[in-house]
């Protein structure tokens, strides 16, 4: 379940076409630092769609969380028991992932990316592998491969606490925390890439219309 940001950069989703080496492209999903991609237009914040604006606004409030969770994960990989406080800590973070980060990601799956991904193929943003994906694709695989680490993040730490055998106990805590820093980097990397890169594309390839249509239906 490691994070591998080098298999990733093999369905790069995004050929640009620019030359890192004699048989190497730099793609602008997954250049060779995945938080240093090459000089791309920003579109501002306020110029967004309100519906693209409310999802980076979910973003944000998942960073507090975010940081929050790696403060506990910290802490308890300082110290051999896992008192009340950590406890409640850690459950913050898994209750946030359940009731508000999961149905994030179906909003997204359901109405945006669907024309986006669309809208991607059609502009010719998509990988030079035999089937054509794109960064929606990705994405996508992000919030299946975030469902997995959450789920073997959250059970080991419930065994952990519950096993009675200090080195048991420490071995399955270590690998909770583990899945728990990958979920972490993971979630980091994926709101950076739909931040600064994929809903800029959304701005240039998708009308106002259409974005309207896809919020006024998230609503009803």
């Amino acid at each position: 379940m490691d994070l591998d940001l080098k298999k990733l950069q093999e369905i790069d989703p995004f050929k640009k076409g620019e030359k890192v080496g004699a048989d190497q492209e730099m793609s602008a999903m997954d250049p060779p630092d995945p938080y240093n991609p090459p000089a791309l237009e920003q579109v501002p914040y306020e110029k967004m769609h309100p519906l693209v604006r409310e999802l980076m606004d979910e973003h944000t409030d998942l960073i507090t969380e975010l940081d929050l969770f790696e403060k506990t994960v910290d802490a308890i990989s300082k110290t051999e028991n896992i008192d009340v406080q950590t406890t409640t800590d850690f459950n913050r973070f898994t209750n946030f992932f359940d009731e508000e980060l999961i149905p994030h990601n179906k909003k997204e799956e359901k109405s945006f990316f669907p024309l986006l991904s669309k809208r991607l193929k059609e502009s010719g943003e998509v990988s030079p592998a035999a089937h054509a994906t794109t960064g929606v694709d990705v994405l996508e695989n992000d919030h299946l491969q975030a469902i997995q680490l959450a789920t073997l993040c959250f059970t080991f730490m419930g065994l952990a606490v519950k096993l009675p055998d200090t080195k048991s106990r420490a071995m399955v805590k270590s690998m909770a925390l583990n899945y728990a820093k990958e979920l972490i980097e993971l979630l980091r990397l994926h709101i950076f890439r739909e931040d600064k890169i994929v809903f800029g594309q959304a701005y240039h390839l998708l009308t106002v219309e259409e974005l309207d249509q896809i919020h006024n239906a998230l609503k009803s």
